[in-house]
């Protein structure tokens, strides 16, 4: 019986038929071939801007440690300054000695 349906279902099957599915069939191997292809170009992609975030995380942190230590600097001038310029005005306020 399977035998028989086989046949029937080759004689439906024209050969028209069947080069269209095959041309389908390999269509979709080329498909596949270039998703693959772009699938692998894209982790290449996401490899090197990791790669890349990681470089500008390490930047911003090296930054943000030097805008700390700057800002320590200034306070510690800025103290220092004020202190000369209090020295400045008691010299000023005190009777010059003929």
């Amino acid at each position: 019986m399977a035998v028989r349906v086989a046949e029937e279902m080759s004689e439906k099957v024209s050969v028209d038929d069947f080069q269209a599915l095959e041309q389908k069939v390999y269509r979709t191997i080329e498909l596949y071939k270039a998703a693959r292809e772009a699938r692998s170009v894209a982790e290449r992609d996401v490899n090197r801007l990791r790669e890349q975030l990681e470089e500008r995380e390490e930047e911003v942190e090296t930054l943000r440690r030097q805008m700390v230590q700057l800002r320590r600097e200034r306070e510690e001038i800025r103290a220092r300054v004020e202190k000369m310029l209090q020295h400045i005005e008691t010299v000023a306020e005190q009777p010059a000695a003929s």
